[in-house]
């Protein structure tokens, strides 16, 4: 059986994405699965022993417009596909996998192109990693035990080597990540917040901290770095995704706004502290797993919309500004299992 898997959405969906991959694999018993992915979450899947095929899909640059989705969907016709498994909610995923060619298309009855699937799943209020691998349902396969993964290499542990090594830290050293950026600019905690949790990290706990993020959020990380006077790693724009991940593994713990650092973090088997502004954990994309915790400030405004946005809709950003340092710090004391330090005044 040949699996086709489109997933066209960011770095945390992806990651969410993974366990239907090793389901595919290893509870359909699929000999070829497929991944259509973005340029910018590609990294991702190298190495994933359950993906033989990543096809990269930049629909917002140099593949945009239908004649390259057309030209697209002639290559994939190429694989011959049994079945597709569209997470991903666009028109424009189901429009793929129907040009596609692929006799079974699963989606959820909430996609934007639903008639262009032959099988509609319910879209449940879950969270993401089962209510992805609820696609599988018409098979009847026991999915239970699956979750999100990634694969960094020795190459990848060599170049955080390098990195830890090029910013004087010991291989003793004990490391804290910090992730403050968001492609929504209302889903970031504040940046001077983020630099004293840094300055205590290191104060209270002796903890240096690293700053991830895409070359993007590298003005944002150096703003806090330089604030925080912690003297962190700023990692952000250096290292590809899964040497993220494997940076990630070397941190005692992370905190992240809910973005896909977090996701990147819990799938290394990392404890995450998610900072929820705008969304809300009823959408079911907090860290998946145990251990995990989320820190968020009760509104009557959020949600405000399902992916955060570029201002505040009613001009407050109260949703993140009500967020105290002391109470992130209490979330990384469970995670460290250290006492709590005293409130600052």
């Amino acid at each position: 059986m040949s699996i086709l898997v489109i997933q066209t959405a960011f770095v945390g969906d992806l990651v969410l994405t993974t366990p239907l991959f090793e389901a595919a694999r290893t509870r359909l018993g699929a000999d070829r699965v497929v991944a259509v992915v973005r340029p910018e979450t590609a990294n991702l899947l190298r190495n994933n022993p359950h993906v033989d095929d990543i096809v990269v899909y930049d629909k917002k640059g140099g593949q945009k417009g239908p004649l390259e989705l057309l030209r697209l969907a002639r290559r994939l016709r190429d694989f011959t596909f049994d079945a597709a498994l569209i997470p991903h909610r666009s028109f424009r995923s189901a429009l793929l996998g129907y040009l596609s060619g692929v006799p079974v298309r699963v989606g959820f009855d909430r996609s934007a192109g639903k008639r262009l699937l032959t099988e509609r799943v319910p879209y449940r209020t879950v969270h993401e990693v089962e209510r992805n691998l609820a696609l599988f349902a018409s098979w009847e396969v026991d999915t239970k035990g699956i979750h999100p993964a990634l694969y960094p290499d020795d190459a990848d542990r060599k170049r955080v080597d390098a990195l830890v090594r090029e910013s004087g830290i010991s291989p003793s050293e004990p490391l804290f990540g910090v992730s403050p950026g968001s492609v929504w600019a209302t889903k970031r905690w504040l940046l001077g917040r983020y630099a004293e949790l840094i300055r205590r990290l290191a104060d209270t706990y002796g903890y240096r901290s690293v700053l991830f993020g895409g070359s993007d959020d590298r003005p944002l990380c150096t703003g806090i770095s330089a604030e925080s006077g912690a003297d962190p790693v700023n990692a952000a724009g250096r290292l590809t995704l899964l040497q993220s991940a494997a940076l990630a593994a070397r941190c005692a713990a992370v905190v992240s706004n809910d973005t896909g650092m977090g996701h990147v973090a819990a799938a290394m088997n990392v404890p995450v502290v998610a900072v929820f502004g705008p969304t809300v954990p009823a959408f079911g994309f907090t860290p998946y797993g145990t251990g995990h915790q989320v820190v968020e400030t009760s509104l009557d405004c959020r949600p405000c919309s399902s992916h955060g946005g570029e201002r505040c809709p009613i001009g407050t950003h109260d949703c993140m500004r009500g967020i105290a340092v002391d109470r992130v710090i209490e979330a990384v004391a469970v995670q460290l299992g250290k006492p709590e330090p005293p409130p600052v005044d």
